[in-house]
């Protein structure tokens, strides 16, 4: 079960757009917290002008969030405020048996399958919120702290940092 849901019954989704505003409250803050592995969400919410186009239901808005990441170097904490815009498309779950590969258009990679006569944009909210989190989050003086804990920085390794040793060694 999701930790933010906020289903959104089919059978209210009509062929003109209607917009919908949704809030995280403390407790799916909480969870969300816990399952993406952040210090903290002070506020999550969103809009979505959903509308129905046949089976399926596009969901076009935009979250706001106040999240804290710790640090990749340092575990100090990193506060971020995300604005992400998305697109979405709710497809009803086939049964069938996915195919070995599959072959993704631009399109297909916003679709999320939904069982059932609703969908759960609390979900999806959630799950945009997890792609928009910055991957290696720094706090101020994380080089520093990469740098008195051994990590060697991009300038100082690879194949430009051994043309820079051997431009050192020949005088230049």
């Amino acid at each position: 079960m999701s930790e933010f849901p906020r289903p959104i019954r089919l059978d209210t989704i009509g062929t003109a757009p209607r917009r919908v505003e949704i809030s995280a409250e403390a407790a799916e803050r909480d969870a969300l917290k816990q399952r993406f592995g952040l210090l903290g969400i002070a506020s999550l919410s969103a809009w979505a002008d959903i509308v129905r186009e046949g089976e399926a239901v596009i969901a076009t808005g935009a979250l706001k969030a106040s999240v804290t990441q710790a640090c990749v170097a340092s575990d100090e904490p990193v506060p971020a405020e995300l604005a992400e815009g998305f697109a979405l498309r709710f497809v009803p779950e086939s049964g069938e048996a996915a195919a070995d590969e599959v072959e993704l258009g631009a399109r297909d990679l916003d679709e999320i399958f939904y069982t059932g006569s609703a969908i759960d944009l609390g979900e999806a909210v959630a799950q945009t919120l997890a792609l928009a989190l910055d991957p290696f989050p720094r706090a101020p003086g994380a080089d520093e702290a990469l740098r008195a804990a051994g990590v060697v920085g991009e300038e100082d390794a690879g194949p430009f940092a051994a043309l820079k040793a051997l431009k050192s060694k020949l005088g230049g």
